[in-house]
């Protein structure tokens, strides 16, 4: 119980912000350009809270407070962000409070699960273009989307091996500069 007590207290002086209203600033301008971009307003206000957390890791309590939200505004949020890999939830060692996580590699995370959408909508999209027609003005736009998205599929894992070495050359330099 106290070391549960220990890495609580070693979680929240790791997390806490030099400038509290800088940070409130930046949550707030990258949530309001992740809901232009498509995303519901509170799980993006949720995300950018979490990524901008030192531990990428808050309880719902503290969720509540820094983004000043109710408990269901949390819980809605974090259930969104959860159904789409952006989130993944923990329970509180010796605790039964869940905290939320956001992991360093969720970008490349969550363009790797995309293939598999990519590869339903080409399906989709190859049964579009037999029903207009290849030469139907609606089944070349058709077909121009279902090949672009063809193209992402074999370039997405090259470009996606490249980001693993070039991050991996980052994290040893972190390393190495924290040495």
């Amino acid at each position: 119980m106290a070391e549960t007590a220990d890495m609580n207290a070693q979680h929240r002086q790791s997390d806490a912000p030099q400038d509290q209203e800088a940070i409130s600033t930046f949550v707030e301008r990258f949530a309001a350009q992740l809901v232009e971009a498509g995303m519901a307003r509170m799980p993006a206000r949720v995300f950018a809270c979490l990524l901008s957390s030192d531990t990428g890791v808050l309880t719902s309590a503290e969720l509540g407070e820094r983004l000043q939200i109710s408990p269901a505004a949390v819980s809605g949020a974090v259930r969104y962000l959860s159904q789409v890999d952006m989130v993944s939830r923990e329970r509180e060692p010796g605790s039964r409070r869940d905290r939320y996580r956001v992991h360093s590699d969720q970008w490349y995370e969550a363009l790797a699960r995309r293939e598999n959408v990519l590869t339903r909508w080409e399906s989709t999209l190859r049964d579009g273009v037999e029903s207009l027609g290849k030469a139907s003005p609606a089944g070349r736009r058709l077909n121009e989307t279902l090949v672009f998205f063809d193209f992402l599929q074999k370039e997405l894992p090259v470009m996606l091996e490249r980001w693993r070495e070039y991050r991996d050359e980052l994290r040893a330099d972190y390393d190495s500069a924290g040495d």
